[in-house]
C-alpha cells in the first residue's frame, strides 16, 4: 500500500521544487529528514504535526503542543493515524510532549 506524505495530500507546493517554495519557503516537514520512515513516510510527511514551523491554515505553525487541536482535527492526520492503527506515532522518538500555556498578561 502506498503511504502518501502530506504535501502530496494537501497539494501544499512547499515541497523541494514545489510550485509554492519562492512564494512561501519549503516546509519544514518536507526536508526533515530526521523523521525519515516515521508512519511510513519520505522525511516529516506523515508525521508532519511533530514538526515544529509548518505551514497549515494560511499561517505557520508552531510546536506540536501549539498546533496540537488544529492537527488533531485535520483530515490528513486522521487518514495516517487510521492507515497505521496500532504503529502510528504521534510525536518522533525523543520527542518530549509539553503543554503549551498561554501567558496572561
Amino acid at each position: 500500500m502506498v503511504r502518501l506524505n502530506c504535501w502530496k495530500v494537501k497539494n501544499c507546493g512547499r515541497m523541494p521544487g514545489g510550485s509554492k517554495v519562492a512564494e512561501m519557503g519549503i516546509c519544514p516537514a518536507s526536508v526533515d529528514t530526521s523523521s525519515n520512515g516515521l508512519n511510513g513516510g519520505t522525511n516529516g510527511g506523515r508525521i508532519c504535526w511533530a514538526v515544529t514551523g509548518t505551514f497549515c491554515g494560511g499561517q505557520v505553525q508552531g510546536t506540536f503542543a501549539q498546533k496540537e487541536l488544529s492537527c488533531m482535527n485535520c483530515e490528513f492526520f486522521k487518514h495516517v493515524k487510521g492507515e497505521e492503527g496500532k504503529s502510528f506515532l504521534l510525536l518522533r522518538p525523543q520527542q518530549a510532549y509539553k503543554k503549551h500555556e498561554t501567558v496572561k498578561a
